[in-house]
């Protein structure tokens, strides 16, 4: 088996990289250069920006949508409650972030997509379309392995093209696109950063097991959306919850412009929230945070999600 760059990967794995969105294949289990890769650990490193939590203050960006999936963004800061563990904590900053966004677009190649190809490409053209000044973008496509079709770039032309040789084969290795994308992330030029993913299953051929990429996710502080195609997909939507970010299914390929519309406003759009821990610990660990609506802004079945948590420093 031919072996991809390595530069692509966290130093601290052994390992080869992999494209990002939805199928994979089985060559590697017959690769003997491939072993049992480590369980992730946070890095004090990739701590300091994780969420401003080199600083007293914390920040938790956190999106708000309606019945429609739509972001809201006419809330105050009284309409949310935030919570460290089970104590309430003092929103001391509120703000509307709509700054840049860097996008990493993860593509299931797999062979299941073959007759969804056409329109997933067109949605992926569409998204890029509709990027705002400052915004970058890169491409990884996956099946057996992910493989990085085009570098960060601004010019949404230059996915585009590299979208044009993305063929459907073979099996969908998701977990392992993720974490070649997490690492390709270490290029942003944006403090926002997010993963788009397009996919029509489940994993099924990937090393890095669901609660290594998450965990991937949180310390680099990257917020993951996805739109799943027919097939539910019960990683995406918890590895969304957790990031702050959300999946909108798609059972009729004729909504696809819809929902790439939809989670394009999403991800551009956003509350942030800070506040100095009421308790803080300089510990390394991992502190939940959870965050409420305000019981008028619930009776209008308005949804929050939020990043989950942050990993304190040193």
């Amino acid at each position: 088996m031919q072996l991809q760059e390595s530069s692509y990967w966290p130093a601290r794995f052994a390992i080869y990289p992999f494209a990002v969105i939805l199928l994979a294949a089985g060559g590697l289990a017959q690769d003997p250069q491939v072993n049992l890769i480590p369980r992730l650990r946070p890095a004090p490193e990739r701590k300091e920006a994780s969420l401003h939590s080199d600083v007293k203050m914390v920040m938790i960006p956190t999106n708000v949508v309606g019945p429609d999936d739509r972001p809201i963004l006419d809330l105050q800061k009284e309409d949310f409650q935030l919570f460290e563990g089970a104590v309430e904590q003092k929103i001391s900053a509120f703000s509307i972030d709509q700054a840049p966004v860097s996008v990493g677009i993860v593509f299931d190649s797999s062979g299941s997509m073959k007759n969804k190809i056409g329109r997933s490409r067109s949605a992926v053209e569409q998204f890029v379309k509709s990027s705002l000044p400052g915004d970058e973008f890169f491409l990884i496509q996956f099946a057996d392995l992910p493989t990085l079709r085009a570098p960060f770039t601004p010019d949404g032309d230059e996915i585009s093209a590299a979208m044009s040789l993305v063929q459907p084969y073979g099996w969908t290795a998701l977990h392992d696109a993720i974490v070649l994308a997490v690492n390709q992330m270490r290029q942003a030029k944006n403090s926002r950063k997010a993963l788009l993913i397009l996919s029509d299953g489940g994993d099924n051929h990937s090393r890095y097991s669901s609660s290594e990429v998450i965990d991937m996710l949180r310390e680099a502080d990257v917020r993951l959306y996805a739109i799943g195609l027919f097939d539910s997909a019960r990683f995406l939507k918890r590895a969304a919850e957790e990031t702050g970010g959300g999946v909108i299914e798609v059972n009729d390929l004729q909504k696809l412009p819809d929902a790439i519309d939809t989670l394009s406003a999403q991800l551009r759009s956003q509350y942030l929230l800070g506040y100095y821990p009421v308790e803080p610990q300089n510990d390394g660990k991992f502190h939940a945070v959870k965050v409420k609506l305000s019981n008028a802004a619930g009776r209008l079945k308005l949804r929050a999600s939020w990043r989950h948590g942050y990993y304190a420093p040193y």
